[in-house]
C-alpha cells in the first residue's frame, strides 16, 4: 500500500473514532437506569440519570418561565437545586458549566451574572454545604462541570452530581486542604465555588 492511500486509511479511521466518541457520549449503555429515573436527592431536590453525558431530555423551565436548563444536564440540577432549595434565580440563566465561573473576578467577590459570592481555588473562604463547586473544561469534556457540596468538614468536602456519566456515582469526595490561610480542595479541575448571597 504507497504512502497516501495510507494516509487516506488513517485519515478515515480518524474520522470514525471521532465520530463512534460524540455518538457514545449521547447513548445510555447503563441498562440498569433509564434515563429521567431518580438516584439521589438532596434536601429534596432529585438528581437524575442521563446516561449518556451529552444526552439531551428538553429544556426544563420553571412555571414562572425561568429558564433551569437542558435536562438531566449537571447545570440543570444546580440551578434547580438553588431556585427549588434556596430560591435563588440566576440574573445570567443560561451558558455551560464552566461559565459559571469568571476568572476576572478576585476571590471573595460578587458574581453578578449569578448573583452569587465567588470564591477561587484556593481561597481564605472555607468551602460550605450548597455551595455550587465548578470544575474546568478539559480535552474530553469542554464544557466543565458543576455540582453541589453536600457536606464539608475540615479534611473533606463531597459533592452531589448530575449527568456524571452513565456508571458514574453521584457523589464523590475530595481533600480539603488549609495551606497558608487558604482552603483548597484537591482536584485541578476545580476552579472555585459559588455561594447565595446572604442579604439577598
Amino acid at each position: 500500500m504507497n504512502k497516501k492511500r495510507w494516509i487516506y486509511v488513517l485519515f478515515s479511521l480518524l474520522i470514525l473514532v471521532v465520530i463512534g466518541l460524540n455518538v457514545s457520549k449521547k447513548i445510555n449503555f447503563n441498562a440498569n437506569v433509564s434515563v429521567g429515573q431518580p438516584i439521589d436527592s438532596l434536601n429534596g431536590v432529585f438528581v437524575y440519570f442521563n446516561g449518556g453525558v451529552e444526552n439531551i431530555s428538553g429544556r426544563n423551565t420553571a412555571a414562572d418561565g425561568y429558564n433551569i436548563g437542558l435536562k438531566y444536564q449537571c447545570v440543570e440540577f444546580v440551578k434547580r437545586y438553588y431556585y427549588e432549595h434556596l430560591h435563588h434565580k440566576m440574573p445570567d440563566s443560561y451558558g455551560h458549566a464552566k461559565d459559571f465561573f469568571d476568572n476576572t473576578i478576585a476571590d471573595s467577590q460578587l458574581n453578578t451574572k449569578r448573583n452569587l459570592m465567588q470564591y477561587t481555588n484556593p481561597s481564605r473562604t472555607k468551602p460550605n454545604v450548597d455551595d455550587l463547586l465548578i470544575f474546568n473544561g478539559n480535552r474530553f469534556n469542554q464544557y466543565g462541570h458543576v455540582a453541589i457540596l453536600s457536606n464539608s468538614t475540615d479534611s473533606n468536602v463531597e459533592i452531589i452530581q448530575q449527568n456524571a456519566g452513565p456508571f458514574s456515582k453521584s457523589r464523590e469526595t475530595y481533600q480539603l486542604k488549609r495551606i497558608n490561610g487558604k482552603w483548597q480542595i484537591e482536584n485541578k479541575r476545580i476552579a472555585g465555588w459559588l455561594r447565595k448571597v446572604q442579604f439577598e
